[in-house]
């Protein structure tokens, strides 16, 4: 009987999973699911009574929203509640804390301007001051990160803020009370005049106040007699859509189109200028590069195709889609794509994508580089089956972005591996910002760019930050710093100016050399800003 035991267990254990599968076969759990309730409703049921661990559905709700808006488009997105105020700030006219921007050096905050009129000027806080202490809180080492000192500075208005300073020549900690503050967010970073007569904008967003400061620069440069404009919008990611029409009707005369969107369940909606625009005569160049985008290509798109001016500088990055807010119950948010942005011309400006592939949509910008598309026209690829034409019958290009009228390359032929390490490494960021520090009061005796390059120019920085870059581990290699020197100096008179003067004074001096700008010069010289005074031959 002994021997027969074995061969019992194995049939009685063959019998018990037979029984367990038939239970588990003829017992399922049936889900009522009522009428109109989607097949996603339905497993998100199941997982919640059937699956066999513990789930938070708001947590899996969270996670899979952003997977299921990829498969539309690369710019349909969900916002979690927690990040839709940061996300939105970028285009506010204003936040609330106490005026100052900063750099993090050293797990150190390094206070490296002071908005004027801000809280913090009115305490007294100076550009060079080290922050060492939030709220009687020690504030250096690790827990210093960008994130953190934003998250920590900001708060509601009228809310008080206390900070421990340490001060260069100052031997103990000063400390101060701040009352946070709104404080504005300019949205043009430079407004002046080249050579006395060409007005320059430098746009970086599309955002709330954006209109209203872009018309106070142009009723200054008419006030200087100004004779024609250069509106920068190289690097501008895009923002609001009726900012951009605003902004392109000032130079347009009654009835031009400005732009048209369509959608599967988005009737065609067409913009016009109204012909109350103040600009309509003025010449006109805009810049762009690979980093413009949306409203950004909306307006060069628009003064393209009417003639209206001309389009200087590299292909743009190619958005065309226009994405609608809809609000949950939880503040969070979708935007979805609702519709696409056409230029007069018929133009869709969105380039391809695959639903799905944002790795390789995100890989577009290297992948241009990568073919030398920066470095020459040729090598643009360009769809010869999609052409449409301007006002006048120029020949202008679908498939993606907006080829500018004038190709202007990234000039690489002075770049070596000495100067690229210099710059990824954060070498030059960290010599200049010590340099400014260290010399400050020396410094700040200067109040424009010309006057600081000049003593710049007498200071041995050059030599000075090849040693300093030598200790840190980067080896001067004579040869490449003799190629690059040109650069190199120009990068480190750019940051001392931008640490001790700002960013007016710096993109000032940056223009002097930037071929971009100096082409839209050269462009307004010839009187060649209206494409319509010449004849086009087709």
């Amino acid at each position: 009987m002994k021997r027969y035991i074995p061969t019992l267990l194995i049939l009685f254990t063959l019998i018990g999973v037979l029984i367990g599968v038939y239970i588990s076969r003829y017992n399922r759990h049936t889900i009522i699911i009522p009428t109109g309730v989607t097949k996603v409703d339905e497993l998100m049921e199941l997982v919640h009574s059937c699956y066999v661990d513990s789930t938070s559905m708001e947590d899996i709700i969270e996670e899979t929203m952003p997977k299921i808006l990829a498969e539309l488009d690369p710019h349909s997105t969900y916002i979690p509640a927690k990040d839709l105020e940061a996300t939105n700030a970028d285009l506010k006219s204003s936040f609330s804390g106490i005026g100052i921007r900063f750099l993090i050096e050293k797990d150190t905050i390094h206070v490296t301007d002071i908005i004027r009129g801000g809280p913090s000027e009115q305490v007294g806080l100076m550009p060079g001051d080290r922050i060492v202490t939030i709220n009687d809180t020690l504030f250096v080492g690790e827990i210093c990160k960008n994130e953190e000192a934003m998250k920590r500075l900001k708060g509601p208005k009228n809310t008080n803020v206390k900070i421990g300073v340490k001060r260069w020549g100052e031997k103990d900690i000063l400390n101060f009370n701040i009352i946070r503050g709104e404080i504005p967010m300019e949205s043009i970073d430079a407004a002046y005049l080249i050579d006395n007569k060409w007005g320059y904008i430098q746009v970086t967003r599309f955002a709330e106040n954006t209109f209203s400061e872009f018309i106070i620069a142009l009723v200054k440069f008419l006030k200087s007699k100004c004779q024609g404009l250069i509106i920068d919008v190289r690097g501008n990611g895009g923002g609001y859509l009726g900012v951009a029409l605003q902004m392109a009707n000032e130079f347009l005369s009654a009835g031009d189109m400005i732009v048209y969107t369509e959608g599967a369940h988005q009737p065609r909606s067409t913009e016009y200028a109204n012909g109350r625009g103040n600009f309509q005569n003025i010449p006109l160049v805009i810049l762009t590069d690979e980093a413009s985008a949306s409203a950004s290509e909306i307006l060069a798109g628009t003064i393209q195709d009417n003639d209206r001016g001309t389009v200087i500088g590299r292909r743009t990055f190619g958005k065309g889609l226009v994405q609608q807010p809809f609000d949950f119950k939880d503040g969070s948010e979708v935007r979805l794509t609702i519709a696409r942005y056409y230029t007069p011309s018929g133009r869709c400006i969105q380039k391809p994508y695959s639903k799905g592939d944002d790795k390789e949509y995100a890989m577009d910008i290297v992948n241009r580089y990568e073919r030398g598309e920066f470095f020459s026209q040729d090598s643009i690829h360009q769809n010869d089956s999609i052409i449409y034409k301007t006002r006048l019958g120029r020949t202008v290009y679908g498939g993606g972005g907006i080829m500018p009228d004038i190709f202007v390359s990234s000039d690489t032929t002075d770049i070596t591996s000495y100067f690229s390490q210099a710059v990824s490494n954060g070498l030059i960021r960290q010599y200049t910002f010590q340099y400014s520090d260290v010399n400050r009061h020396k410094l700040a005796s200067f109040t424009t760019y010309e006057s600081m390059i000049e003593h710049l120019k007498k200071q041995n920085v050059m030599n000075d930050f090849v040693n300093f870059a030598a200790d840190k581990g980067l080896k001067a290699r004579y040869w490449q710093i003799e190629r690059s020197k040109k650069r190199l100096e120009q990068s480190l008179y750019a940051n001392i100016i931008y640490n001790m003067l700002g960013i007016l004074e710096h993109i000032r001096y940056v223009n002097t050399f930037d071929t971009t700008v100096l082409k839209a010069v050269e462009v307004l010289e010839n009187g060649k800003a209206f494409p319509e005074l010449t004849k086009v031959a087709e």
